[in-house]
């Protein structure tokens, strides 16, 4: 007889607020083109996963204590990121049309803490091969757009018990921040947990001054006098979900290989996986050899800029890049081939191309629309290994793994997560039709480059 898989059980829900108001929080806070264009995309949703303390469950008080804890860290954390506790504010122009989108920070509920459990273990959640649909349900906002953020929270934590572990599930609005700011937002709340006092010191404070090119009001009016006008919402089709695990050892060789077959020592780790994964998706997809296909890198620009900007710049900074050719060709040259023009895209992206864009984008602006940008022919490489996600820790330890939710994915999005073990690994999350996932599966060039993941500690 076949039962009914377990369904999230949402026991609380609050709202948490800064622990107080800074002054520059009692002003608007206005959003730049980088976070504008975002409106339409989906909120980023990333969590980790915990293993209970052995004693958690002798520990009558331990969850209790934990939602505690993390609630009362989550409010003096969001006194440095304030804008994660408003809302967005539109005010229309008549004459001519137009909307101008800005983020209220004080007059706002806060941000969405939530508790839930499911009746599931670690093993049940890590062992399948494919990562399971229940996972999308560790997040709030599941298929909200950032436009949404008038009406939902800009930040919503969601704490889902397991039978042996902790899930802490963050779903943030795109339009504040970008990956780069999601992480800073999210290690100094591990930080500032850690600490478990109301100090307001911490390590990286983050810069909330909003870039804007010289000359050019903060107020940007978009030319739309209605929602409809540029807020799209598609629904993605059906995907596998896998996680495939490269260790720091296979990722050398691949840039060795790489590096080899271009004749040169220029090709980066991560430009060599990416060119992998582009090359054997694009095989397992049976392309017509005249299909064009390209392989979207997102770029962190804060460095690009002359002069560069910080790390700790919380917004929207990132572009996307990347290389173009037909499946034929693609399959037709080797690895370093492919490699090589990842290299010239991320090269050729300078101070001088970002600030381009930005003012292609004032005389005419727009907003991005995935369903529209993204195809099937194409792999867009998402995230990064270079972000602090392992390093968060609430109380129980190491995370033993990373999952995302529902948000952004579409046929081709790879995410690129650090490997647990660290040292140089990297997780790719890749989404693909059942079709293409199993001649990936197949493919030898593809699995060889493949390590096994750790084991469960």
């Amino acid at each position: 007889m076949s039962t009914n898989p377990p369904k999230i059980r949402y026991i609380s829900e609050s709202f948490i607020k800064p622990q107080y108001a800074s002054e520059e929080s009692k002003r608007p806070f206005y959003l730049s083109p980088w976070d504008l264009i975002m409106l339409s995309a989906h909120y980023i949703q990333k969590g980790l996963l915990y293993n209970k303390p052995p004693t958690a469950n002798a520990q009558e008080d331990f969850i209790k204590t934990l939602l505690d804890r993390l609630q009362h860290s989550l409010s003096v954390t969001l006194v440095h990121f304030y804008p994660l506790a408003g809302r967005l504010v539109t005010q229309k122009n008549e004459n001519p049309p137009s909307s101008f989108i800005f983020v209220d920070c004080s007059n706002s509920p806060g941000a969405k803490f939530i508790h839930a459990d499911l009746d599931m273990t670690i093993s049940d959640i890590l062992s399948p091969i494919d990562v399971p649909s229940i996972v999308q349900s560790f997040f709030d906002h599941d298929r909200a757009v950032n436009y949404d953020g008038h009406t939902r929270p800009l930040l919503s934590i969601q704490v889902t018990e397991l039978k042996d572990g902790i899930f802490i599930g963050c779903s943030m609005n795109h339009c504040l921040g970008d990956g780069t700011s999601y992480w800073h937002f999210f290690n100094t709340w591990s930080e500032i947990f850690q600490v478990q006092g109301n100090s307001i010191s911490i390590t990286r404070p983050p810069i909330h001054r909003r870039w804007f090119p010289d000359g050019v009001s903060p107020i940007i009016n978009l030319p739309f006098s209605h929602q409809d006008e540029f807020i799209s919402r598609g629904e993605a089709p059906k995907l596998r979900e896998r996680m495939f695990h490269f260790s720091s050892e296979s990722i050398a060789k691949l840039k060795a290989k790489a590096n080899a077959e271009s004749n040169t020592n220029k090709i980066s780790s991560f430009q060599s996986l990416s060119a992998l994964a582009w090359r054997c998706i694009t095989r397992a997809r049976c392309l017509p050899h005249d299909q064009i296909t390209h392989c979207r890198l997102a770029t962190n620009n804060r460095s690009r800029m002359e002069p560069s900007l910080s790390d700790d710049y919380f917004g929207n900074l990132a572009s996307v890049v990347g290389g173009v050719t037909t499946a034929g060709e693609l399959l037709e040259h080797n690895l370093g081939w492919v490699a090589w023009k990842l290299h010239e895209a991320v090269v050729n992206h300078t101070d001088k191309v970002v600030r381009d864009s930005v003012d292609t984008w004032l005389q005419s602006p727009i907003v991005f629309q995935p369903a529209r940008l993204f195809d099937p022919y194409s792999v867009m490489m998402g995230s990064s290994p270079r972000f602090n996600m392992y390093g968060n820790e609430f109380g129980m330890g190491k995370a033993v793994a990373l999952r995302s939710g529902y948000a952004n994915k579409f046929d081709g999005k790879v995410s690129s997560y650090p490997g647990y073990e660290g040292g140089g690994s990297i997780d790719l999350e890749v989404c693909l039709p059942p079709d293409s996932m199993s001649s990936l599966e197949s493919d030898k060039e593809f699995m060889d480059a493949v390590s096994l993941s750790h084991q469960l500690p």
